[in-house]
């Protein structure tokens, strides 16, 4: 799936059949280890890696009602959906973020091994981690998100209206049973009416009892699904389907077919921007999205003023770096620097939101001497940051003149699920030069003569490699040989990699370049 604003690509939403999506899964697990030390416990939940459940994610949040945190989100978003979510900071477990005033209670005084436990998976699991999960299960309808062991009702931050966050609150409140939970009101839910709060209260209502009468029939198989969060297509749908939008077009009949029916159901009224796409011309072709895609990763990114980002993804943060590139500007140099940083500010907000990146993410925009500017560039960055569907929290300038900020990470950034390590250079970005890769030859010779075991070997090298040796060191062999009692040859291979080689021993022609590695 592919989100356009303005006729740009913001958002990429990929699926891959084989792999299982969890985030918004509601289980029944049982408790495998409970760690005093970690304030943690680990949760079977029937999958390969068991969830990581912190202590803070047996209460309830204490954010403002204004902050649209509830419990799990619906998993199916590019980062997943500011309505939900429990974010601790969104960087793996070490729980960085927002100060936490709750009184969060011993691990060990509320779980113990063995224990089944009922949880949702908030995010999937990322490298050597396993997923996380929260005991504060939540249920997102179209308007609403049910929280059933929670008690306030709240409203998303992007209402803005004090009197409409007022009279949300009032409405739900009044439709509410006492005793059930609590409600967070959605963005979507702006000028919403008691119909359809009463609806969309109803079907959450309904599917708590259903996930509850399904959690005490399998308590004798926990660890069990009890609960599966909606497909990416219903979800998305469901999630960003407003007024603003203008249409959404599908090139699958089975989709379409998908979409019509959940919309006939929860919002009819929106069933006309739904569009079949028939054209002879592939859909993202038809409007450049592929091409968009092909450059996705690189980390060169030009600017409309001539600068470019490089954005460098590592495994504790993703850095930014700004510059001007070719943008010189005419005569005011702070200018010049103002309008680089101001498109970079509204191009890392999209790159953000296209890539998936999460957790921490440093950007060293140009430097400024005008407080005035560096606010500037500071509002037009958090401007941008919320369009963003997943939570994003951007500081102030540091004395450095980097601007640290967050994003909520729900699943592995597209540039994790998409790509594979480089076996050329091990996933460095670069490999040795063809000089680099002779000495490394040469050292390895000194050490096969050294052990004199060898009568004979043969070095094999990529072509480029060999080529070098033979027009820029064409009296390589001879002074290599010079002294070591070696039979040596080279022969050139291109299946081995430009800045790797083997050493064979001849006449056995066993690879012996184990043997004689530095280790």
């Amino acid at each position: 799936m592919a989100i356009l604003e303005d006729d740009r690509l913001v958002e990429l939403l990929v699926d891959q059949p084989e792999i299982d999506r969890t985030v918004g899964n509601i289980y029944l697990g049982k408790v495998e280890a409970v760690l005093p030390g970690m304030q943690a416990a680990f949760v079977n939940i029937g999958t390969e890696k068991s969830g990581f459940l912190h202590a803070s994610d047996l209460v309830e949040s204490d954010e403002d009602d204004d902050d649209e945190a509830a419990g799990a989100g619906n998993g199916n978003g590019n980062g997943g959906n500011n309505d939900g979510g429990n974010n601790h900071g969104g960087n793996d477990h070490k729980g960085r973020g927002r100060r936490d005033s709750r009184k969060i209670p011993k691990i060990q005084d509320q779980l113990q091994r063995g224990q089944q436990l009922l949880v949702q998976v908030t995010k999937e699991p990322i490298g050597t981690k396993g997923p996380r999960v929260t005991a504060q299960v939540s249920l997102a309808g179209r308007f609403l998100v049910y929280m059933p062991v929670a008690s306030r009702i709240g409203v998303s931050r992007k209402i803005a209206s004090r009197e409409e966050r007022t009279r949300l609150r009032r409405m739900v409140r009044k439709f509410l049973p006492k005793d059930v939970g609590g409600v967070i009101v959605r963005t979507a839910a702006k000028d919403l009416t008691e119909d359809l709060v009463k609806r969309d209260l109803k079907s959450l209502l309904s599917l708590w009892k259903k996930i509850n009468r399904k959690a005490t029939f399998v308590q004798r198989n926990a660890p069990a699904l009890v609960h599966r969060e909606a497909s990416l297509t219903s979800g998305i749908i469901r999630d960003v389907l407003t007024d603003k939008i203008d249409q959404i077009l599908v090139d699958s009949r089975e989709l379409y077919k998908e979409i019509h029916r959940y919309l006939r159901r929860v919002h009819p009224e929106f069933r006309d921007k739904v569009k079949a796409y028939n054209d002879g011309e592939p859909l993202f072709d038809r409007f450049h999205i592929e091409g968009e895609i092909e450059s996705l990763f690189r980390h060169r990114v030009d600017l409309p003023s001539g600068g470019y980002l490089i954005i460098e993804p590592t495994e504790a943060l993703v850095s930014i770096d700004v510059n001007t590139g070719s943008y010189t500007g005419r005569k005011d140099h702070e200018k010049t620097i103002l309008r680089t940083n101001l498109d970079a500010a509204r191009e890392i907000g999209r790159q953000l939101r296209l890539r998936d990146v999460g957790g921490i993410i440093v950007i060293d925009f140009i430097d400024m001497d005008n407080q005035v500017n560096r606010d500037k560039v500071l509002r037009e960055l958090r401007q941008v940051l919320s369009r963003d569907r997943a939570r994003t929290r951007a500081f102030s300038v540091s004395e450095l003149g980097l601007i640290e900020m967050t994003r909520q990470r729900v699943r592995p950034s597209l540039y994790d699920s998409m790509t594979a390590v480089c076996p050329n250079c091990s996933g460095a970005g670069s490999v040795f030069r063809p000089q680099i890769v002779a000495r490394r030859v040469e050292r390895a010779l000194n050490r096969v003569a050294a052990e004199k075991k060898e009568r004979g070997v043969t070095i094999s090298l990529h072509p480029e490699v060999a080529l070098y040796l033979l027009e820029e060191e064409p009296r390589f062999l001879k002074n290599v040989k010079r002294g070591k009692r070696l039979d040596l040859a080279i022969r050139d291979n291109p299946v081995i990699a430009v800045d790797d080689f083997r050493i064979v021993s001849e006449p056995s022609g066993r690879d012996v370049t184990k043997e004689y590695e530095v280790v």
